[in-house]
């Protein structure tokens, strides 16, 4: 069971090792695009091209699902970045039902691990496998692996890494399964003493603002968090209309020149574009303004003239 681009690698990892797959389940078709056109899941995608058979329930508690996957009788349901799912379907499997989890839990239950750990500038993330029981992401813990987390790291880049690592621990997991060699660990053992538990709930838009009177290097990792989904923005000021959008995918610490203001805006009109931030700089690598696309700073500057904006609007629409 499984929706994005995120879960492919294991269903694949699983085929590769002759594992029988019974039955993908996946999300319905979605309109997406300009042309408002049904769009299929990653999942869907590459179960169709393996000739698997897909599911696409609109409602996990419906009697029509819950008699599929009674035809289907799985002996183990493998959920990789789904649904919550009823009891009665991740009851239902002699093996039970597992996840994989984007995090080393028990730390960043929810629903954007990758994300919150580099805005909370983390050095270290991995993936776990667990068995679901009846809170999210809370279950007995069978497979965690670890990574680094590099300081330059987007959200994009840790996404394909945990994605791999996600892949090769499913394969793990279902070894361990299968050949009846599963020792489960309580979440809370994991815990140190006095260590609180760090959350990660899903991301709006309007968390996506940057505040730039914090330090360079939280608004540095706020940035990469959120890189390039949903990316962080930002406001530029007019006098006739509302505020422009500038979504900003790259940037890197400097030093700025001593008077440079929080939201101030520092560059040569050609080859450079810093924003002063509680302790110096962020120089912006990469961005986007509404309506346009993203480019690189040199591109942006030469088809936008910024050097007559001073500062970062505060007012937000």
């Amino acid at each position: 069971m499984g929706t994005p681009g995120f879960a492919v690698p294991s269903l694949d990892i699983l085929l590769k090792n002759s594992y029988n797959i019974v039955g993908v389940v996946t999300a319905p078709d979605k309109k997406a695009g300009r042309g408002r056109k049904l769009q299929s899941s990653a999942i869907k995608k590459y179960a169709e091209k393996k000739g698997l058979d897909v599911y696409q329930p609109t409602k996990l508690k419906s009697q029509d699902f819950l008699n599929t996957i009674k035809k289907l009788n799985p002996n183990l349901i493998v959920v990789v970045a789904f649904r919550m799912l009823p009891a009665e379907v991740w009851q239902y499997p002699e093996y039970g039902t597992f996840n994989l989890h984007a995090s080393l839990l028990p730390q960043y239950r929810g629903a954007a691990p990758i994300n919150w750990a580099i805005i909370n500038g983390e050095t270290q993330t991995g993936v776990t496998s667990f068995f679901i029981d009846e809170k999210i992401d809370t279950g007995r813990i069978i497979v965690q692996e670890k990574t680094l987390i590099k300081r330059e790291e987007t959200a994009g880049s840790l996404h394909d890494k945990l994605m791999r690592l996600g892949a090769n621990a499913v394969l793990k997991t279902v070894d361990l399964i299968r050949m009846g060699q599963v020792k489960t660990l309580d979440q809370t053992f994991l815990l140190k003493e006095d260590e609180k538990l760090k959350q990660a709930p899903k991301i709006f838009r309007e968390d996506c603002v940057i505040n730039w009177k914090n330090k360079s290097q939280s608004v540095y990792n706020f940035i990469r968090g959120l890189s390039p989904h949903p990316a962080a923005h930002t406001f530029l000021e007019t006098e006739n209309r509302n505020p422009f959008q500038l979504k900003i995918y790259g940037a890197r610490i400097v030093e700025s020149p001593a008077d440079l203001k929080p939201a101030e805006i520092h560059t040569d009109g050609k080859n450079y574009l810093q924003i002063g931030t509680a302790d110096g700089a962020l120089e912006i690598t990469e961005l986007q303004l509404e309506g346009r696309n993203k480019v690189k700073t040199e591109e942006f500057l030469r088809g936008f003239d910024i050097q007559k904006y001073r500062y970062i609007a505060t007012n937000r629409r």
